[in-house]
């Protein structure tokens, strides 16, 4: 099983179990995807408490949440079920590298600046896999 693969299952994964608490966004937070994760829970929890304003008695549902009409669980979980797969899809497409335009970090596949030893995104050093080519970007680094 390749890295990504691997990644976008744990992604999954993750994202399924914040699923079950009702917390949008989990898959995207193991991602480091941190703005994608806090719109998918603002998204998520602005939809849920619009639902329950409109089809539900505030009295009631704090009383017994099991007894919230399907009119407000039923496009939540739709909505978790999509936060879950947004964050595979956007782990499978993170592994195919970044656009081309610079060197990319060969753990993760995120492009990373020339000037850098490690990279940003996984925090991993470059002398350990390979370290990008600073020559082609042009830049004259220092050897450690």
């Amino acid at each position: 099983m390749s890295d990504t693969r691997r990644r976008a299952l744990v992604a999954v994964l993750v994202g399924v179990l914040g699923a079950t608490v009702g917390i949008a966004g989990a898959g995207h937070a193991y991602l480091r995807e941190w703005r994608r994760a806090i719109a998918w829970f603002a998204f998520v929890l602005g939809a849920g408490l619009v639902l329950l304003s409109v089809y539900s008695d505030p009295v009631t549902a704090a009383e017994s949440p099991s007894a919230l009409p399907m009119t407000v669980t039923g496009p939540i979980l739709v909505l978790l079920v999509l936060s879950t797969l947004d964050a595979y899809r956007l782990a499978l497409t993170a592994g195919e590298g970044g656009d081309g335009e610079g060197p990319s970090c060969p753990y993760c596949g995120h492009e990373v600046d020339p000037e850098l030893d490690f990279c940003p995104w996984c925090t991993e050093r470059f002398e350990e896999a390979g370290a990008p080519d600073r020559t082609e970007a042009g830049v004259r680094g220092h050897d450690p």
